[in-house]
């Protein structure tokens, strides 16, 4: 597949990197996306028995399948990782930052499991927790500020401090270990005290991203790594930091795949009662769409007009994030996931079950987000060549604004369509998480 099937015009960007870091992830998203527009024209006619046991195995096996990517794409940043560290320089922080991008993609089409799952729901706050006080890691802007009332650790600063102290007592960060960032992770039930996952490593290859106003991410130079021409000081603590925490961060991955082996506790729940388990699929997708994507990562924002509440803020790869969300709604209602390796998963579905017991909603659900999914294009393509999502949520910016209304609303009127799934099943509604 070539660009020009999708008439892009590439911007001039400040490095060749860059151009291929967009390049590799905009194919990727466009072969999905074709396939998206195209998929129920080819199968509305298709009646297949299908046996709802065989629908929830199909659900698990993908599962599996995408956090063993996500392991694998962990484990590829942090090789990149240590290369960074053991020879810094603009390439080596430009691949880390790439492959940090590309861990992204199946970690954020598997977080519809999080929905219906306590386990999934648990691991996913020590993986991909945020918005973060970026001030508890490292170094921050002045315009950050020194005290916040909320968190007594707002600018505790781990990597320029071998002491902290926290609640009248002091803490030893002398030695930076796996330990020590578990123990300080959620400190004293704030939320915002991130010490281990996905944002922590996004933080410290990218630096903050003070460009709210124009177009590009954070900017750490690779020289913040480079302990002989340090910068921004400290650097042997902040090697050490971004080497555990990119080693926790394929710990915890590893662990979260176990579930969902074919003996894993998620699968083996998943199975054990095939209504709850078809009805956990349903909440997965109604959750994901209206009451985080929809809601807490994308209306929030839009309210407060507030860089923070985009979800990848530091290297401005939200727009991917949530397109790569609304993916993962999608695989889980089709049955079928591509693996980055380009192996094709294809299984029992719930779109297997609706179209042979309800037509006319099978229709409704395909045109619903067949209209997402080419909004969400339109977010990519805006972000790549105009402005960053964090300007589109930006007060005094109502075109910008209007195009993140327009999807939530997408995603509230694809939701009411995927509630209906149950009425049709004769589905029970179990709590959302």
């Amino acid at each position: 597949m070539k660009d020009s099937i999708f008439s892009i015009q590439m911007q001039k960007v400040e490095s060749l990197m860059e151009k291929i870091m967009k390049k590799k992830l905009f194919m990727h998203f466009f072969t999905i996306i074709t396939f998206i527009l195209t998929f129920p024209s080819n199968v509305l006619s298709v009646v297949i028995d299908v046996d709802p046991i065989d629908v929830l195995r199909n659900y698990a096996t993908i599962a599996h399948a995408k956090y063993e990517d996500a392991v694998i794409s962990a484990r590829t940043l942090n090789r990149a990782i240590e290369t960074l560290v053991s020879s810094p320089s603009q390439k080596n922080l430009d691949n880390a930052r790439l492959q940090w991008i590309k861990a992204r993609i199946p970690y954020q089409q598997s977080e519809i499991y999080r929905f219906g799952s306590t386990i999934v729901n648990a691991w996913d706050k020590k993986i991909n927790a945020w918005p973060i006080d970026e001030g508890v890691i490292d170094y921050v802007d002045i315009s950050y500020g020194k005290h916040n009332d909320e968190n007594e650790l707002y600018a505790a600063n781990i990597i320029a401090n071998t002491k902290i102290s926290f609640d009248g007592k002091e803490i030893d960060t002398s030695i930076i270990s796996p330990k020590l960032l578990r123990k300080l992770h959620f400190i004293n039930g704030i939320d915002t005290n991130i010490t281990t996952g996905y944002h922590v490593i996004e933080f410290l290859l990218w630096g903050q991203d003070l460009k709210t106003n124009v177009h590009g991410s954070g900017e750490r130079p690779y020289t913040d790594f480079d302990i002989k021409k340090c910068t921004g000081g400290n650097c042997q603590r902040r090697i050490e930091y971004l080497k555990v925490v990119s080693k926790i961060l394929v710990s915890d991955l590893e662990e979260l795949m176990k579930v969902w082996k074919p003996d894993g506790e998620e699968t083996l729940n998943i199975m054990k009662d095939t209504n709850l388990g078809l009805d956990t699929i349903i909440t997965g997708m109604t959750s994901l769409s209206y009451n985080e994507l929809a809601g807490e990562r994308m209306n929030l924002g839009l309210i407060l007009h507030d860089p923070k509440q985009e979800l990848d803020c530091f290297s401005d790869n939200t727009y991917a994030s949530y397109l790569n969300n609304v993916i993962g709604i999608l695989s889980s209602y089709t049955g079928e996931y591509t693996r980055i390796n380009g192996e094709e998963i294809h299984g029992p579905s719930i779109h297997d079950l609706i179209k042979n017991k309800n037509k006319n909603l099978s229709a409704e659900i395909k045109n619903k987000f067949a209209h997402t999914m080419k909004d969400f294009y339109a977010l990519a393509e805006r972000a790549e060549h105009i402005e960053s999502y964090d300007q589109m949520i930006s007060a005094n910016n109502p075109e910008g604004n209007k195009i993140v209304l327009n999807l939530i609303d997408d995603l509230i009127t694809q939701t009411n369509s995927l509630k209906k799934l149950r009425i049709a099943l004769d589905l029970k509604e179990i709590n959302d998480l």
